[in-house]
């Protein structure tokens, strides 16, 4: 209750697990605050099912791995993934919620250090970091089944009080045993299809990438001497370049996890209010149709984009909305997104055969298509604003 009640952990409450989908599902508008409530849950069944088969987990490991979990996402920034390239871009979110571990841990005088070990892959009996972060872990176990809740996507249900009640332990490897195979099978195939029905639907891919334009709009402006308006900590991020080093010290004497700890969802919202008014022609245009749910069109393709349908976009916004082709970069956006529902390899799910063997899922598995979705699928997109 104490790590609950602090204020760092409590800004989960304003940041959005889903960022911009509730544009597709208006339902999607549940927190990081109640995923990790909900991980914290789950992993206290998953250490009962352990227990309850033999593996020795003391009081302290069990607390310990229930306050990784817990705080697995506390570095999560405004409108979750949102705007990690823009604010801080090349810094993971991983890496600040291990800063924020830090911390905390100093605060309640060292007692997440075992915690923080877990959380980092440091402790000797493994299995602990695999329930914390892999590709059956406690995290997806949860957010699959609450974004399939809150977007009424029902191809995302999967059997998630099954697997825990089938999960073991064995040579220090987190397994599952032979009997929940076809609930693995769903909870892969589900993860596949709310990839592309969720978290890469096209229109709330369109909406992100035009709040991440927007912000790359502020932060050229910031950097030119023309901070437009938002609240402190937010104009903290857009002035400065910051790299991973300066959330260990005081550089330039500003504390920037703390600066960090204060942005959440209502920043980016008061900001976009703010900016519709704004003198740059770019910034009040992408604000206001964001605001006024104007989203960008998205086109996804196999094929790698052209030179010359990216440049004809950019012509195209320059002449309609009258500005320079430099300016006009800011209203298209393209890239690749990808779908990797199960990758094979050194996080892979193990199941424990009943002849006591280890073997991974799509070995085992008799449906075909567990090791299709074991290929990593890439989509090329390119998205711009469709005609007034």
């Amino acid at each position: 209750m104490e790590i609950i009640s602090h204020p760092w952990f409590q800004r989960l409450r304003h940041i959005r697990q889903l960022g911009m989908a509730d544009v597709v599902y208006p339902g999607a508008v549940h927190t990081r605050f109640q995923h990790a409530l909900g991980a914290y849950h789950l992993m206290g069944e998953a250490v009962q099912t352990l227990r309850s088969k033999g593996i020795a987990i003391s009081e302290e490991e069990s607390e310990a791995v229930c306050i990784a979990i817990l705080l697995h996402d506390i570095g999560h920034g405004p409108l979750s993934h949102a705007l990690e390239e823009t604010l801080l871009p090349g810094i993971k979110h991983e890496s600040l919620t291990y800063r924020f571990l830090l911390s905390l841990n100093a605060t309640f005088g060292g007692k997440l250090s075992l915690a923080l070990q877990m959380f980092r892959d440091g402790y000797r009996r493994r299995f602990f970091h695999q329930l914390i972060s892999g590709q059956i872990d406690i995290d997806r176990l949860d957010y699959l089944e609450r974004d399939s809740f809150y977007t009424g996507v029902r191809e995302g249900i999967t059997g998630v009080e099954r697997i825990i009640a089938m999960l073991n332990v064995v040579k220090d490897k987190l397994v599952v045993e032979e009997k929940a195979i076809y609930s693995l099978e769903n909870f892969v195939t589900a993860r596949r299809l709310m990839y592309w029905q969720v978290y890469l639907h096209k229109t709330a891919v369109g909406a992100e990438r035009m709040l991440v334009n927007i912000m790359k709009r502020a932060q050229a402006l910031a950097k030119g001497g023309h901070v437009p308006p938002c609240s402190p900590a937010l104009a903290c991020f857009l002035e400065n370049d910051i790299k991973l080093e300066d959330f260990e010290s005081n550089t330039r004497g500003i504390n920037y996890l703390e600066q960090y700890s204060k942005l959440d969802d209502h920043d980016i919202w008061y900001a976009l209010k703010q900016w519709t008014r704004s003198q740059d022609k770019v910034l009040s245009k992408l604000s206001t149709m964001l605001l006024e749910r104007k989203i960008f069109a998205v086109m996804m393709s196999n094929k790698t984009l052209r030179k010359e349908d990216i440049r004809k976009a950019q012509d195209w916004a320059r002449d309609h909305y009258g500005i320079t082709f430099k300016e006009a970069a800011y209203m298209i956006h393209h890239g690749t997104v990808s779908n990797e529902a199960y990758v094979r390899g050194e996080k892979r799910i193990n199941i424990l055969l009943k002849n006591g063997k280890v073997a991974d899922l799509a070995g085992v598995s008799d449906l075909p298509q567990i090791r299709a979705m074991s290929k990593v699928v890439k989509k090329n997109f390119i998205c711009f604003p469709r005609p007034d």
